[in-house]
Formats: structure tokens, C-alpha cells, sequence
């Protein structure tokens, strides 16, 4: 009988121990932050065969993530007048693509400004 016991509570403690992997298993699963901002860049300089320069910034949402990247939309001489653009990703929690807009167009030697009224 004592094996019986013995037995019965190796399998409990063997069954949570799978639970314990399986659960690891679908944590791995899931995109962190780095592989989510690589694969939008990726998609993005795909979807609009324009050079996604940078992620200027990232945040999870309850639906996937929203993600600004700035893109090289027309290179010039100076480098100062080429023309960026900042475009607003989302994404699945997966890290996949699922729409992008346009923000903002800016010339690259042009800092922001912050006077009220964008002057």
C-alpha cells in the first residue's frame, strides 16, 4: 500500500511539474519587446519600401502593442534635408503587423518645438 501512496503522489507532483513547463512553454511563446520592434521595423520597410530608421517608442496595449518608428521617406543632400517621417504601428501580441498611419513628416536637421502652437 505505501507504494500505492508513493506512486499516486509522484504523479501528482510529476503532473504539476508539467503543468509548471507547459506554462513556461506559453510564456516563451509570446514576443518580448526587442523581437516585436524588430519584426515591425522589418514589416513596415517591407509593406512600404521606405528604411525604417528607429522605434522612437513603444508601449503594450490590450490588444498587441503600439509602437512609433521613424522612416526615411526621401534621402537628400545634406543628409540634414532628407525627409523622415514618424508612422503609428500596431501590432498583434504575436508581434505581426496589423496597421500603420503616418504621424508626421519632418526634414531631419528640424528639431520640434516647443512653443505652444507648434511655432
Amino acid at each position: 500500500m505505501s507504494n500505492t501512496s508513493n506512486t499516486s503522489g509522484s504523479q501528482s507532483s510529476s503532473n504539476s511539474s508539467k503543468g509548471k513547463a507547459k506554462d513556461a512553454a506559453d510564456e516563451q511563446d509570446v514576443p518580448g519587446p526587442m523581437e516585436v520592434l524588430r519584426k515591425a521595423r522589418t514589416q513596415l520597410s517591407e509593406l512600404t519600401g521606405m528604411v525604417a530608421e528607429s522605434v522612437s517608442s513603444f508601449e503594450r496595449a490590450e490588444d498587441g502593442w503600439t509602437l512609433q518608428i521613424e522612416v526615411l521617406e526621401l534621402e537628400r543632400v545634406p543628409d540634414t534635408m532628407s525627409l523622415l517621417a514618424s508612422y503609428e504601428a500596431t501590432c498583434d501580441p504575436d508581434g505581426e503587423l496589423t496597421g500603420y498611419r503616418r504621424v508626421r513628416r519632418y526634414e531631419r536637421g528640424r528639431a520640434d518645438s516647443n512653443r505652444p502652437g507648434g511655432r
